[in-house]
């Protein structure tokens, strides 16, 4: 049994991010909690946990990426199994956000599906949720419990200013995106552009034109998720038409769909800079793909929860 602060803590890992999970375990030194997730013959989820929470606060690591609904059916379950158990407090590290994108009603009879899984979140009997770059902020409205969002920016910052580009420039693929960018670009003391683009389906977007100057420059393209990578592709084509040096690409969250490794492997991109939000196959990786850790910063967030302690200076870039 860990003991932190005083407080015994437990922290759980429920398969969808492993690697994340066994790195937030060794900054918070406290081992991952046995815990038993298995499927009867008709694809039910059944779990156990294997070793005592009464009177605990706990942990438990689970993104919600593919496949996202068996992901949210163990994440809910796991909850339930330790709100019958005693545990103290149940604190979700959700590091992506499944259904974020549907945080409106875009058209008249469409559902607000990040507004259910919240509520079903809390149903199950969640006490907080830690996560990152929401898809959209109003999200954390949409939950009667602490939510935290915590932000990649700092981490991807730091990447790109050891590069120390000579003559760079941030890149927002939509204007939605705009205030994304300026931080980055605020971060290393350099301009931003901004793609016009329009989306004529979903995961199909067209360049209708560029705002800004990317001429003779590197350009570092920053959004929040790639998925598919037709957007991505399409708008660093775009910049190159338009007299850009080069382009880097970055995001928070690797979907990576479908085509997207391939479209990524084929591209004028030189890089793309993502974080271990998501935990990334084989068959997802490519030497284009530079993957950084977000494990200090879950961990930190942790320490400080049960510690009583603010979580404001991990929003921060430290020098």
């Amino acid at each position: 049994m860990a003991i932190l602060y005083g407080k015994k803590t437990k922290l759980f890992s429920l398969g969808s991010n492993a690697e994340l999970g066994e790195q937030v375990s060794n900054f918070i030194d406290v081992p991952l909690s046995a815990i038993s997730v298995t499927e009867f013959a008709d694809g039910e989820i059944s779990v156990n946990i294997e070793e005592t929470v009464r009177e605990h606060d706990v942990f438990i690591v689970q993104s919600t990426n593919e496949p996202v609904n068996d992901n949210y059916m163990k994440l809910l379950i796991t909850i339930d199994a330790l709100k019958r158990a005693s545990a103290r407090n149940i604190n979700v590290i959700m590091p992506y956000y499944g259904y974020s994108r549907q945080d409106r009603k875009a058209k008249s009879r469409q559902p607000i599906s990040a507004k259910l899984i919240a509520d079903l979140i809390q149903t199950a009997g969640a006490t907080r949720v830690l996560t990152m770059d929401l898809h959209a902020s109003q999200i954390q409205g949409f939950f009667n419990i602490p939510i935290d969002n915590l932000v990649a920016f700092p981490i991807i910052a730091d990447y790109f200013e050891a590069k120390n580009f000579s003559n760079a420039v941030v890149v927002s693929p939509d204007h939605g995106g705009a205030t994304r960018a300026r931080q980055l670009a605020d971060a290393l003391s350099i301009p931003i552009a901004i793609i016009d683009k329009r989306r004529p389906m979903p995961n199909v977007a067209e360049v209708m034109g560029i705002i800004g100057d990317v001429k003779g420059k590197t350009c570092i393209i920053i959004d929040d998720m790639i998925d598919t990578a037709g957007t991505l592709t399409v708008a660093a084509s775009a910049l190159m038409e338009n007299g850009a040096k080069e382009v880097y690409a970055s995001c928070t969250h690797p979907i990576f769909s479908g085509p997207a490794i391939e479209r990524i492997k084929n591209s004028v991109i030189k890089e793309v800079v993502v974080t271990n939000t998501i935990q990334l196959s084989a068959a997802r990786k490519t030497e284009k793909v530079i993957q950084l850790s977000v494990s200090d910063l879950f961990g930190q967030a942790v320490l400080n929860i049960i510690n009583g302690e603010p979580l404001s200076g991990l929003f921060q870039r430290r020098h």
